[in-house]
């Protein structure tokens, strides 16, 4: 039975639902009257019901859809204007014990190498995303229980935080790593982590135990109420995320809307972040092998209506996706992107890319500095700021601020300020070339005169090297 104040897993995503709604959305994908009637609901920037979603995803009118992916690009501009966050995966570790079938770091994949960082380790993989010029990391390690307790992630994001190299600094790290227990999720949140990260994977729960065989992950409900005890530790930022390919995407579209519900109902608050990673070639994992793999076209439609549903979340995508998928679905909702990524151990201390040891395989590969003068060419502005966590502005009250526009008057002068130490510090003659007179326009944009006074001080600040700032 759907309950999605339920705090059992098959009850807020119930299979029988799932399945109701897709019959229900192919039944309706043709009623224009009804598709209208949705759109005009979407409109009004609130979201959409997981069965709503359903019927506009199951729709194949051409002209519905653009109209759909017309007003996903309006609702990102409503709440996130034209900036993009930046941020950088750091792989810890590769030890892990579950035998995920899709994942190069399962058990029994004996001829991948396996390693840990130490903190020393750590530390030079901070200085080197440093020198990049990245300010927010999501940290990333298998589930070891032996050689990843969470005694050993804490002492990373320590190190982490206390690196501070020439005018380099880590403001915020995000944190994706196995589910786990209210007492651990409580020292995440004393660590000062930024938002707690975890895939779902795949909603559907017997497809889930195929694909997860062996190891703790193979809790269909413990890892899908991860969440909920995320919450009960303190973390009011959670991320959500399935990885398109395992299962069918219908299915996976309506169970992700229904989880997102189901935070709302029981928390007051819906996801900070969703993800939509693809699955992709690894050592030893062909993507091939999975007969639920979706077209460019079907994953830029499922990203816009993620956008139209849940207007308020941030969408993240990574360099799963190459430079002209990227490009589309940032239009369509996306609104934070990793850049110069490596998702293996110790990657960004290796001069060349090391592919045996990767999670997944990169698709754009770009330096920092040529995806944030790729995002100045075609409109966006790169933002590397994190000044909501630094200021409190989480879960609810986050929530309340983006859901009334209101956070616009914080993120946009936040996010030129950020790309101004940017361009004194790291970025190339040709992306200051473009970057500097960029923040000089975007400036006289802030509509509000008090706001545009600050902005302009503190960039006056940043340039005389006071670094400190936050709106």
């Amino acid at each position: 039975m759907y309950n999605p104040k339920s705090l059992k897993a098959e009850e807020f995503i119930s299979h029988e639902e799932v399945l109701d709604t897709l019959e229900y959305a192919e039944k309706n994908k043709d009623n224009l009257e009804l598709i209208d009637s949705i759109i005009a609901k979407a409109k009004e920037r609130k979201g959409l019901s997981h069965r709503e979603a359903s019927v506009l995803l199951a729709c194949e009118n051409k002209e519905k859809i653009e109209e759909m992916y017309a007003l996903a690009e309006q609702i990102k501009k409503d709440f996130y204007g034209n900036r993009i966050v930046m941020f950088a995966p750091l792989y810890l570790s590769n030890y892990c014990v579950n035998g995920c079938v899709y994942c190069p770091y399962h058990l029994k994949n004996k001829h991948i190498e396996r390693k840990k960082l130490t903190q020393e380790e750590v530390a030079r993989e901070v200085i080197a995303l440093q020198d990049m010029g990245h300010k927010r990391l999501a940290i990333e390690a298998g589930e070891d229980p032996v050689n990843n307790p969470i005694e050993y992630i804490i002492d990373c994001i320590k190190t982490i935080y206390s690196i501070k190299h020439k005018n380099g600094a880590i403001r915020r790290v995000n944190v994706n790593i196995a589910a786990t227990t209210v007492e651990n999720y409580r020292k995440l949140k004393e660590a000062e982590i930024g938002t707690y990260i975890l895939f779902q994977e795949t909603y559907h729960k017997e497809s889930y135990e195929q694909l997860h065989p062996t190891g703790p992950k193979h809790d269909y409900a413990y890892h899908t109420e991860a969440m909920d005890r995320a919450m009960e530790g303190g973390i009011d930022d959670v991320g959500l995320g399935v990885l398109f390919g395992l299962e069918l995407y219908k299915y996976e579209f309506a169970a992700l809307l229904m989880h997102a519900e189901h935070l709302e109902a029981v928390h007051g608050v819906g996801p900070h972040t969703i993800s939509v990673p693809r699955i992709k070639h690894a050592d030893d994992i062909d993507p091939s092998a999975f007969d639920n793999s979706i077209s460019d076209d079907i994953f830029a439609k499922i990203c816009a209506l993620i956008r139209i549903s849940v207007p308020y979340t941030g969408m993240i995508i990574s360099t799963r996706e190459s430079q002209e998928v990227r490009e589309k679905v940032i239009r369509l909702g996306v609104s934070q992107i990793s850049g110069a990524s490596r998702t293996s151990v110790g990657g960004y201390c290796e001069k060349e890319r090391p592919h045996d040891t990767e999670q997944f395989d990169v698709s754009d590969q770009r330096t920092l500095d040529e995806v944030v003068r790729w995002l100045m060419e075609i409109g966006y502005i790169p933002s590397f700021c994190t000044a909501c966590y630094r200021e409190g502005r989480t879960g609810d009250r986050f929530m309340s601020l983006c859901k009334s526009g209101q956070i616009q008057n914080c993120c946009h002068p936040n996010a030129l300020m950020t790309l101004k130490e940017f361009m004194m510090d790291y970025a190339s003659e040709e992306t200051r070339a473009i970057g500097e007179p960029l923040i000089e326009k975007e400036l006289e944009t802030i509509p509000k005169e008090n706001v545009r006074f600050v902005a302009k001080e503190n960039i006056r600040n940043i340039e005389n090297g006071k670094r400190d700032f936050r709106f």
